[in-house]
């Protein structure tokens, strides 16, 4: 891009709010050749129309062997340390049709039934962080909050022993704070996880043997489809993806949609009255507004073209990498009125927050549940919440996929009469 008035992307200052930027590219250059920060280049493509095409183009790869400079040798694309590790085999890296077997395996395990049946396991250890932090007044609601919950879900749902959850915790702490700085602080933490989650199947196969395990792992290795099995090493994988994609796309859910509903008092009060009412249609159409609005997926992963194509009438290349900006695309004028306003009663919103296509976010549902339950029980545990600093002073993680806030620093009123604190 030769224009004087292009934006500089990938700064600090452009992960404070990189809206403008989009809406220049959107407008001047809809699919636009960058230079990441690794070095990698790629097209981004912002434009919603576009970007649905996209996510469902067959021609479009998610296998990294396809791009044209194996930059995933070099570990410069994908997630840290997964090569490294063999966690390569699982469905954010894979086509059909071993993408069409292994989601069929993994679905089978982890069903909207499954994640219903977990809601009041969600309500409870919301209520426990809420309660370990109420009776000071303020709180750090990424830390305290917004980031426990999804690992210590998770790590139920798969079956990962309470004994070991803060190992889990540790570790994907690790990649919380080094998305977007060195990558071997996050490639250690995902070698230490894959030889955990090695040693837990091999356990847990012997286990199944005994008893009727109903944990997500257990499902995973039970599962079949015409006979055919998950091996020890896909298992892995599959439980890799589940925590890594499970975890911190629901921490900047809860984090993003809190910050965003703190600066627009208006619709916090809408929700918050909604809910004191006991009603759930607002809770619902909020959270998918949040997704849209500022979701927790800034560009959805990797993707490389097979053969020539074109894209919004741009020539990509064979083997070039292309990156969907879901971002961009959530607030395209031409899809959406109002883009730039949050409106949680939005009714028509098709959002591309979740994906498109067939990898469409397996854990939409859990993302969903634990989504509206926090933000209801904070809105009515804490009705008085408020921001603890200038928004000018928080500080956003740099990184390429995912968009969320380092810290949330909040205030209330505290609440003197908990007992149930952990």
């Amino acid at each position: 891009m030769t224009d004087a008035s292009a934006p500089t992307l990938f700064t600090w200052e452009f992960a404070a709010d990189p809206y403008p930027a989009y809406a220049w590219l959107r407008e001047h250059a809809p699919v636009h050749r960058s230079t990441l920060p690794s070095g990698v280049e790629a097209w981004l493509v912002t434009r919603y129309a576009d970007a649905r095409q996209a996510l469902a183009d067959a021609r479009l790869s998610k296998n990294p062997v396809h791009h044209s400079e194996r930059a995933h040798a070099k570990g410069k694309v994908g997630i840290p340390g997964e090569r490294s590790a063999d966690l390569m085999t699982h469905l954010l890296n894979i086509d059909p049709p071993d993408h069409t077997r292994l989601r069929r395996l993994v679905s089978k395990a982890f069903t909207p039934r499954r994640v219903a049946e977990f809601a009041p396991r969600v309500v409870e250890l919301t209520d426990r962080l809420i309660d370990s932090f109420a009776s000071r007044g303020e709180a750090d609601l990424i830390h305290e909050f917004a980031f426990p919950l999804p690992i210590y879900a998770i790590c139920d749902l798969l079956g990962v022993p309470a004994e070991d959850q803060d190992d889990f915790r540790d570790w994907a702490g690790m990649m919380i704070r080094h998305g977007g700085g060195p990558r071997g602080g996050v490639a250690r933490s995902v070698k230490k996880m894959r030889a955990y989650l090695l040693e837990l199947i091999h356990r847990k196969r012997g286990a199944l043997r005994d008893e009727g395990a109903d944990d997500l792992i257990s499902g995973l290795i039970r599962a079949s489809d015409h006979g055919e099995h998950l091996t020890e090493n896909e298992a892995a994988a599959m439980a890799f993806i589940l925590l890594f994609a499970g975890f911190e796309t629901t921490v900047n859910l809860i984090g993003n949609g809190t910050y965003a509903l703190l600066r627009n008092p208006e619709q916090r009060r809408l929700l918050q009255d909604s809910v004191a009412q006991g009603e759930s249609a607002l809770l619902a159409s909020a959270v998918e507004e949040l997704l849209r609005y500022d979701g927790p997926v800034e560009l959805a992963t990797w993707r490389f073209a097979t053969e020539p194509l074109r894209i919004g009438g741009q020539p990509i290349g064979t083997g070039d990498p292309v990156l969907v900006v879901l971002a961009a695309a959530d607030r395209d004028p031409e899809r959406f009125a109002g883009p730039d306003t949050l409106d949680l009663a939005r009714r028509d919103n098709p959002h591309l927050g979740f994906g498109h296509g067939i990898h469409y976010c397996l854990g939409a549902p859990l993302a969903r549940l634990e989504g509206q339950t926090a933000l209801a029980t904070l809105l009515t545990r804490l009705p008085d919440l408020q921001l603890a600093v200038e928004p000018e002073e928080l500080r956003w993680r740099g990184g390429l996929i995912m968009r969320g806030l380092r810290t949330l620093p909040v205030s209330f009123t505290a609440v003197r009469d908990v007992t149930n604190c952990p």
